[in-house]
C-alpha cells in the first residue's frame, strides 16, 4: 500500500466541533469499513479552510472512492515519495 495525502478544502473546518469532528470521523470509518482493507486512515490536520488526510491506500482510486462515498470533499491526492524529519541531518539516507 501507498501513503497518500488528500486535500480536503473545508470552509471554516478549523471552527468544526469536537461533535462534528466525531460525526466525520464516524462516517469515514464506515465507509472504510466497505472497502475491504483497500484504504486505511492514518490521521488528519485541520486548518481553518482545509483538512489535510494521511492515508494508505492501494490506489489513488480507492482514496477517490472514499471521497464519493463519504461524501468528502477531495482536492487533490498526493502520493508520498519520501517522509524525513530533523533526525535525517544525522542519517545517510538511499533515495529511491
Amino acid at each position: 500500500m501507498n501513503k497518500y495525502v488528500i486535500e480536503r478544502p473545508l470552509p471554516g473546518a478549523g471552527k468544526l466541533t469536537p461533535a462534528e469532528l466525531r460525526a466525520i470521523a464516524q462516517r469515514s470509518n464506515e465507509v472504510i469499513e466497505g472497502q475491504a482493507g483497500r484504504t486505511q486512515w492514518i490521521h488528519s490536520y485541520v486548518t481553518d479552510d482545509m483538512i489535510y488526510c494521511v492515508y494508505l491506500a492501494d490506489s489513488v482510486d480507492s482514496i477517490r472512492e472514499h471521497a464519493e462515498l463519504g461524501p468528502f470533499p477531495c482536492e487533490k491526492v498526493s502520493l508520498v515519495a519520501t517522509i524525513f524529519d530533523p533526525t535525517t541531518a544525522d542519517k545517510v539516507m538511499a533515495f529511491a
